[in-house]
């Protein structure tokens, strides 16, 4: 389905607003050892789809194998020698201690990593190090730091691991990987609140802004000289997988265009709502998108007296932070155009359930269960 190359890939660009790095992969729901549902997966598909469409000039570096099967906006680097990174999600009908419906999440295959020599030449004014398979590597996160104004990270790049034997995916410790020296370095370090355990952030606070999301509960913000709580929006949930990730296209889309963080926090916590309303990769209204924007420029107009550089980061909750918020609400709360998820292949009818094959959703689709990104791992080793 693509045919691009390294070579090709590698082009002279200008310089962009936003530069994603993160494979994509593709995802296999198993329950009871059968495959229920595969889909398109990787961070930086639902990234992109935010920042997109909220006209942000970005460019991304991802690799797949020639197996590669879904569309996307953005042709990755296709290496023909290796497979595209394949997660497993193994569920049971157990509920486990802490009310989470058991998991286990497997690296069936791993494409190539993203190395430093892979990034553009041009610089960038964010980078965003996504990766959800170990395909950022220190060395390649260390030349985002070099080539991009403000890095954003988020933290599953960094602290996955995986058993040699058979790819289950564990968590451990930031201190403990190459990439804690670099922490310094970085603007955002973005984690779930299951993955904040795994680092003490009252020691990263004081070296870069942390956020930790937490769901339907908002995500709290935290730098140097204080923390935030940044409130949600209401939202009837269908599939939280990529919430996280929409927050992070929507905060960094926020910080691009002036806003300080609290606001910009705000416009995450509303895509990752729409985004968990929607079974499948979001398609966004257009009056929505629209709204959203004439609301994030109206916001970005009250500022324009205040004296600050234009990838300094602002905590402080500014004047009429509420009525923003209020504002986003109301945005959302536009009806929508009828929204149609792309069909399953090969059959496109609703009605078909247990005659229907395996359902391959397309670029615009996702896991019916439990978010293979977004819900806590549960095989690690010890707990924190």
């Amino acid at each position: 389905m693509v045919t691009s190359t390294a070579a090709a890939h590698k082009t002279p660009q200008q310089q962009t607003r936003v530069l994603i790095v993160g494979n994509y992969c593709h995802d296999v729901l198993m329950q009871k050892d059968t495959v229920k549902a595969e889909s398109l997966g990787g961070a930086a598909s639902f990234i992109s789809n935010v920042v997109n469409g909220m006209s942000v000039s970005c460019n991304l570096v991802s690799k797949v194998g020639e197996d590669f099967k879904y569309p996307v906006d953005f042709t990755p680097i296709v290496i023909p020698t290796s497979k595209t990174t394949v997660f497993h999600a193994y569920f049971d009908l157990g509920i486990d201690g802490n009310g989470h419906q058991d998991r286990v999440l497997k690296r069936v295959s791993a494409c190539d990593p993203i190395r430093p020599s892979d990034l553009p030449d041009a610089r960038s004014n964010f980078g965003m190090a996504v990766g959800v398979g170990g395909e950022i590597l220190p060395e390649t996160l260390e030349r985002m730091i070099e080539t991009c104004d403000a890095v954003f990270v988020d933290i599953q790049a960094l602290i996955r691991v995986f058993d040699s034997a058979d790819g289950t995916v564990k968590l451990v410790k930031l201190e403990d990987t190459e990439f804690y020296s670099l922490l310094p370095r970085i603007e955002v370090l973005k984690a779930s609140s299951e993955e904040a355990v795994f680092m003490d952030v009252e020691e990263v606070r004081k070296w870069c802004c942390v956020v930790v999301t937490n769901g339907k509960e908002g995500c709290k913000v935290f730098w140097k000289d204080g923390e935030l709580g940044i409130p949600p929006f209401l939202a009837n949930q269908k599939d939280p997988t990529g919430a996280g990730d929409s927050f992070l296209g929507g905060f960094v889309a926020g910080l691009v265009q002036g806003l300080a963080v609290p606001d910009a926090a705000l416009l995450g916590n509303l895509f990752g709502s729409l985004t968990v309303e929607q079974i499948g990769l979001p398609k966004f209204d257009s009056r929505l998108l629209q709204r959203v924007k004439d609301e994030v420029q109206r916001r970005k107009m009250q500022f324009l007296h205040c004296e600050r550089s234009e990838y300094e980061l602002e905590f402080l909750k500014p004047d009429g932070h509420e009525q923003f918020h209020a504002s986003l609400g109301a945005a959302k709360s536009i009806p929508p155009f009828s929204i149609q998820a792309r069909p399953w292949t090969p059959s496109n009818s609703p009605k078909e359930t247990e005659q229907t094959p395996i359902p391959h959703y397309t670029a615009q689709a996702k896991l019916l269960a439990n978010s293979v990104y977004e819900e806590p791992i549960q095989t690690v080793e010890g707990k924190p």
